[in-house]
């Protein structure tokens, strides 16, 4: 069996690591062809050094002399800027790529792999919450495979396969509730980033940790399985499960619900992406059923967590409004990173960054661009 050959678009990152232990698990299955980072010189140089990648991309070009230096005489050849990346990941040998860069920078290359008909293993929730229309529609013209990479919505994936073209009455899309579930919300507004970085079931960049904690990031994954599945989102229920056993849901029309279950460890649905429709071992915990105890679910509360509601209110107004508010967002989110405004101003200025941002219903992919800068820079002037 020929080795299926990988990029990955944004190695450093926590998606990024882990896809590269499952390749070191399996390397009679798995090369990488291609890694990128945005500013973590000396982690992509290990990576590169470590699978003999062909091909690494400095995003930060600051800091290519130093990585092409730190790679001279070895297999791999440096490269610098986004647009090496986008060029790269349509190259002969690219099988499949995996989306995991942070945030919108992640949809330049993205689709420029599926323009050149490259499986994606999607790992980045906001190339769907920004442009979900327009990726899909390019998916489709391109017969291109976009398999989730995100827990849930592999989950939900997986109990679809069972589906066998019967409708499906429901999606539960199931939510840690994140280190302020219990906490009351007088003492939310106070929490510092110390405190929303403490994730209690998983391991993640500081952005997505923090969209957890604001439930931001919940609010995204509805955003994308609407895109996923083609599922209207009031279809979609979002159900609060603190023990992250259960991934998520599917609900058909006679009642019955199939679900998908595993220890909360992101190498499972990376695996399945990209060995799909093979499932391979894994050196994973698995689950002890007989010591898992109970699990609890319950509704997410709105008042706590506000940036939920924003993403319902933004993808029932459809079009640019995905689109602003995840710009606001890294924008808000990046400033209290820095310290610089409190946890329930994220929701505030995303929510006026909204207000003030002019509405296209149907953008073409210049006006995703263009709302997204402009969404980003009013958002900013809300908190500079």
């Amino acid at each position: 069996m020929e080795k299926k050959r990988i990029a990955i678009l944004g190695s450093t990152g926590s998606i990024g690591c882990q896809t590269l232990d499952v390749v070191r698990q399996h390397p009679d299955r798995f090369e990488v062809e291609m890694i990128s980072a945005g500013s973590n010189a000396s982690l992509l140089v290990e990576q590169a050094r470590a699978f003999s990648v062909p091909h690494a991309v400095i995003c930060d070009t600051a800091r290519y002399d130093g990585v092409k230096a730190a790679l001279a005489g070895t297999a791999t050849e440096a490269h610098a800027g986004i647009d090496a990346a986008c060029d790269l990941v349509t190259g002969e040998k690219v099988d499949i790529v995996v989306a995991s860069m942070v945030g919108f920078s992640g949809l330049r290359p993205t689709l420029s792999a599926i323009r050149a008909g490259k499986d994606i293993a999607l790992a980045n929730k906001e190339t769907l919450v920004a442009a979900g229309s327009v990726v899909m529609a390019e998916a489709r013209r391109n017969r291109v495979k976009i398999l989730p990479v995100d827990s849930e919505h592999s989950a939900i994936f997986q109990c679809l396969q069972a589906a066998q073209g019967n409708p499906v009455e429901r999606i539960h899309l199931t939510a840690s509730g994140g280190p302020f579930r219990t906490w009351p919300r007088e003492k939310i507004e106070r929490a510092g980033k110390d405190q929303a970085l403490r994730h209690p079931n998983w391991s993640m960049g500081a952005k997505i940790t923090i969209d957890s904690a604001t439930m931001m990031n919940k609010g995204f994954e509805v955003i994308e399985a609407k895109w996923l599945f083609d599922v209207e989102p009031e279809r979609i229920h979002v159900v609060v499960h603190p023990e992250s056993v259960i991934h998520s849901m599917v609900e058909f029309v006679d009642g019955a619900v199939i679900a998908q279950l595993g220890c909360p460890d992101m190498r499972e649905p990376i695996q399945l992406a990209l060995a799909y429709p093979e499932r391979l071992s894994l050196n994973n915990r698995k689950l002890d059923f007989s010591a898992l105890g109970a699990l609890t679910f319950s509704e997410p509360d709105l008042d706590k967590f506000p940036c939920l509601r924003l993403s319902f209110d933004a993808i029932g107004r459809g079009g640019n409004v995905p689109c602003a508010l995840n710009a606001a967002n890294e924008a808000a989110v990046a400033a209290y990173l820095e310290d610089r405004i409190g946890f329930y101003d994220i929701a505030s200025v995303v929510s006026e960054t909204i207000a003030r941002t002019e509405f296209v219903a149907e953008p073409s992919l210049e006006e995703i661009f263009a709302t997204n800068d402009e969404a980003f820079a009013r958002a900013r002037s809300l908190i500079w």
